[in-house]
């Protein structure tokens, strides 16, 4: 069996085993694995994932990408003192430490021409509210692709396409990303016609900035990055991961106030166990978002 030297791997076959020799790719069909065996042998083996697919079905189409050694983000936003705190605690500012992801935050008043630093202006349309300036816009993105290939560019905004645990899945298996906050009523039309690739919105509702979904947006890739999280496996049971919510947790005392855990969860059974969380997940699914099951 030949190792296959290449970066992302479209898999066909319906069923297989993946085995890893100094970060190349060798494919073997077995029929024994399903799923989630080959996502936590991909984890385990160091390697970020792209799930487009029933986690609980026999694979038929599937996509894994090679992780390289770390990942950049790129945040270019009006407000970087909004951003310093949730990027530096937790999970993300571990994985910073480890060198697993580089973060760096851009002022865009920093590529402003005059000298008050200005990046707003009024819209031609008359109305309310002001519009981001395209020109320090393209003189921030310049300047950083000058040094860096891209592999996206992403546009926060309430109307961009709404963003998802597979859409999370899809960008960390990227290598650089850069992320432009919108401000203000808007931006430049002009910047969404022609700079950036992608446009991303974390709900149907309006903030006063993308700041905050920016680091929505680093939470959710950074923590899928292999070495993020201590337990890596846990990345893998996540709600939204396979189209489902996470079935309920539980931990001890076994009962508090005459509120008991589920004997099962007491059993030992794993499969058992496995059985009544898959279940519970489907059940849970059923009543709060049924939408998910209908994907």
């Amino acid at each position: 069996m030949q190792p296959l030297n290449l970066k992302c791997v479209i898999l066909l076959s319906p069923v297989f085993s993946v085995l890893t020799t100094n970060n190349t790719l060798c494919f073997q069909s077995l029929y024994q694995y399903n799923l989630h065996a080959i996502m936590t042998l991909l984890l385990i083996s160091n390697m970020s994932f792209c799930p487009f697919f029933d986690f609980h079905k026999p694979v038929e189409t599937a996509i894994f990408a090679m992780n390289s050694t770390h990942m950049r983000i790129d945040i270019i936003t009006a407000l970087p003192e909004l951003l310093t705190g949730p990027l530096d605690h937790s999970i993300i500012k571990r994985a910073q430490q480890k060198g697993i992801v580089e973060i760096h935050i851009h002022n865009l008043r920093d590529y402003a021409f005059d000298k008050h630093k200005t990046i707003d202006d009024y819209p031609f349309s008359g109305g309310g509210g002001m519009v981001m300036m395209i020109e320090p816009i393209d003189r921030a993105l310049a300047d950083l692709k000058s040094r860096i290939n891209y592999d996206e560019i992403i546009f926060t905004s309430p109307d961009g396409e709404l963003f998802t645990q597979r859409m999370a899945n899809q960008l960390s298996c990227t290598e650089n990303i850069i992320i432009l906050c919108g401000h203000y009523k808007g931006v430049d039309q002009r910047v969404r016609d022609h700079l950036v690739t992608r446009e991303i919105s974390i709900g149907d509702y309006v903030l006063t900035g993308g700041e905050l979904a920016a680091a929505i947006l680093a939470d959710a890739i950074v923590r899928l990055l292999p070495g993020a999280i201590s337990d890596e496996e846990s990345a893998l049971t996540d709600s939204f991961q396979d189209n489902l919510l996470a079935p309920p947790l539980y931990t001890r005392p076994k009962e508090y106030k005459g509120w008991k855990v589920p004997d099962i969860l007491l059993s030992g059974n794993d499969k058992e166990i496995e059985n009544w969380k898959m279940d519970q997940a489907i059940e849970r699914t059923r009543l709060l978002r049924p939408d998910l099951l209908q994907e």
